[in-house]
């Protein structure tokens, strides 16, 4: 009898200690490579490369590796784009697109040396941001009305600065001039970064860029904005009126940052980068940092990411035939 309670107990136990052993979250497998590379097509100092080295250390700590953000710049982000189009789809190069070179660049180049649909594999959405109007802080122009106004006079001579040909900013200036009568000549950059720095230094007049990288600028009192592209007000820039308040309804213009594979990934190594990415988009240290800049995170699914990128690639077609932009 006693023996039989013993090897009841026993059994007891093996099967809590199984159900403790299946409780337990399984380890982490570790990534197959020593080095993932984040390709950033824009300039270094830019909002995409900002939150691209926010994500690249997080991204390395969950995973257990290193990744190194690759900055590959030109022409309006195809050049870093097209590359990692070409790169194996092992899971060690990832893209941080946004919608300059996924949804505006098929309405801008004529032989766009890439498909944005079908020549990636699409991760998620990492987040969205409104751009603002700046302009150089000596300029007579207080607010959106005044500068449009002043822009026509015959001296103006009024330019305006954009990451590069093709890049959002770009075209959504384009859209700006379309729906106000603006007349400013484009010059593009090849970032962010040159561009503010020649816009706060005087040599063009003006830009549109998203709050996060403007707003330094901004709170120094080096640029002075004049309108939010968003359909609400940013909470970085609250007494900033967005275009539509400033006296243009139905103008917006915002900006999304995505994350890409090589196209032919397999499902399963996809869908696991994927649940890192999100995951570390859905932390609080990353929602809280994008908060910071103005922005506001994503973290969609791969096919709710797909459907955006198709969607917007049709809008912003319509908007650049609107505007008398054709494919160079």
């Amino acid at each position: 009898m006693r023996f039989f309670r013993f090897a009841i107990a026993s059994l007891l136990g093996l099967g809590f200690a199984v159900q403790y052993v299946h409780a337990q979250p399984a380890p982490p497998v570790e990534w197959p490579g020593k080095l993932i590379k984040l390709v950033v097509p824009f300039a270094a100092g830019g909002s995409t490369d900002l939150i691209a080295r926010q994500i690249a250390q997080d991204l390395g700590e969950r995973l257990k590796t290193s990744v190194i953000v690759d900055n590959r710049p030109g022409a309006g982000g195809t050049v870093g784009s097209e590359w990692v189009a070409h790169q194996p789809a092992d899971g060690n190069t990832i893209l941080m697109g946004s919608v300059s070179t996924h949804a505006v660049a098929p309405s801008i180049y004529a032989k766009l040396p890439y498909d944005p649909v079908r020549d990636f594999t699409p991760l998620t959405a990492v987040a969205t941001i409104p751009n603002v109007l700046v302009v150089r802080s000596e300029l007579p122009a207080t607010n959106l009305k005044e500068f449009v106004a002043q822009s026509r006079k015959a001296e103006a001579n009024y330019s305006f600065a954009s990451n590069g040909q093709g890049t959002s900013n770009h075209l959504a200036m384009e859209l700006l001039k379309s729906a106000t009568g603006l007349q400013a000549v484009h010059v593009p950059y090849k970032g962010s970064g040159p561009a503010l720095t020649d816009t706060v230094a005087g040599h063009v007049t003006s830009m549109m860029d998203v709050v996060m990288t403007a707003y330094p600028y901004i709170k120094s009192g080096k640029l002075r904005p004049l309108a939010v592209t968003s359909s609400s007000r940013s909470a970085m820039l609250p007494d900033v009126p967005t275009v539509a308040e400033a006296g243009y309804p139905g103008f917006e213009a915002t900006v999304w940052f995505g994350l890409f594979a090589p196209p032919r990934m397999q499902p399963e190594l996809a869908s696991r980068l994927s649940r890192e990415l999100i995951a570390v988009i859905h932390s609080k240290k990353m929602s809280d940092y994008l908060m910071q800049q103005g922005a506001q995170s994503s973290g969609i699914a791969p096919t709710e990411f797909s459907k955006l990128i198709r969607e917007d690639i049709v809008k912003w077609s319509k908007v650049a035939q609107s505007a008398g932009i054709h494919p160079e």
